[in-house]
């Protein structure tokens, strides 16, 4: 029952974490369901027979890597790729994107459009 407990309160924790997207709480989230489903499965069938403890660690490993999904799409956390949006300019042939970090627009190579 105490490990149940720590595993909920941790999924609170990653839950309340605040993103302007909302990508991480709900990677978290799904994630810790996801893991806990799986865990109390696992858990069960497998080694002293334990859901709740396999549902404990299940939460707290899937909001973990839940978490961490929804910080990469939002283009933190290690990712390589920023998630923006691209628009096409016509008369240039280019696609081009808007950084709101620094107010600027800029080509798809990274140079700057304006």
């Amino acid at each position: 029952m105490k490990t149940t407990m720590i595993a909920l309160m941790g999924v609170g924790v990653l839950a309340a974490a605040c993103t302007s997207t909302g990508n991480v709480e709900r990677n978290a989230a799904g994630g810790a369901a996801l893991g806990a489903l799986a865990g109390a499965v696992i858990g069960n069938n497998v080694g002293g027979g334990s859901a709740s403890t396999g549902a404990a660690v299940g939460a707290a490993l899937g909001g973990t890597v839940g978490a961490v999904k929804g910080c990469r799409e939002d283009g933190g956390c290690g990712a390589t790729n920023v998630n923006r949006r691209q628009y096409y300019d016509e008369r240039a042939g280019r696609y081009y994107y808007y950084d709101s970090r620094s107010g600027r627009y800029y080509w798809e190579d990274g140079s700057t459009r304006y």
